[in-house]
């Protein structure tokens, strides 16, 4: 994960369109992120597909269920080789400990600690402290704790995050750049330079580029900044 810190986001059940994306940007960003909707869509075979194009493959599942549970998942996707796998650190110490002993070589796994999506009063409408500065701390804590690589975490928190963990790999979303317009669902955000000097390992960006008229222009664009 040498090349550039941009992942973007291909989160579209268009499988001809995420290839579309992926092959216009490859040049201009670090790797591409599969979610929830695009691996409902098309499965490991979509994920396959998408590896042939030769990119880092983030792939970004947040899974989150019992230890065992969690580890057989991982065990079942160990032959995609992600680069990147996602799961909640919600789940607790012995759930991570166990996803990552299943993950194969080479693969991070890093915690999702607070989605960019909630503030402070959706963390107290589910009876969680409304800090989210502190619950990123404690969650970043008990992932290094478990062994894990690093953790998922806004541009807001990630500077404290790195503090408490200087050698962790650190993933932020919720990025729009300078001139982006409007932060749809994303509550908490950053510009791409912000979040790398507050010490961002890659940057996850998504409609920036992929509903950019041009997304190449757009990902060249971001990576000028940066």
């Amino acid at each position: 994960m040498t090349r550039s810190p941009i992942y973007v986001a291909i989160d579209t059940p268009d499988i001809a369109r995420a290839r579309e994306i992926a092959a216009r940007v490859r040049n201009h960003v670090g790797g591409i992120k599969l979610g929830l909707e695009f691996f409902s869509a098309h499965g490991q075979a979509g994920v396959r597909e998408m590896a042939a194009l030769d990119l880092p493959v983030f792939l970004d599942l947040k899974l989150h269920d019992i230890p065992n549970t969690v580890a057989k998942a991982v065990q079942a996707l160990a032959s995609l080789k992600p680069a990147i796998l996602t799961v909640h650190a919600a789940g607790g110490l012995a759930m991570m400990e166990d996803a990552k002993a299943a993950a194969p070589v080479g693969t991070k796994v890093v915690a999702v600690t607070v989605l960019t999506s909630l503030d402070g009063n959706d963390l107290d409408s589910i009876g969680v402290a409304p800090d989210t500065h502190a619950q990123v701390e404690r969650l970043t804590l008990l992932a290094r704790q478990a062994g894990l690589d690093g953790v998922v975490c806004s541009g807001n928190e990630v500077k404290a995050a790195r503090k408490l963990w200087p050698q962790g790999f650190f993933v932020v979303p919720g990025i729009r750049p300078a001139d982006g317009n409007g932060h749809a669902d994303q509550k908490r955000v950053m510009t791409p330079r912000q979040a790398l000097d507050q010490g961002a390992s890659i940057l996850v960006i998504g409609r920036p580029i992929t509903q950019a008229e041009d997304p190449d222009q757009a990902a060249r664009a971001i990576e000028a900044t940066l």
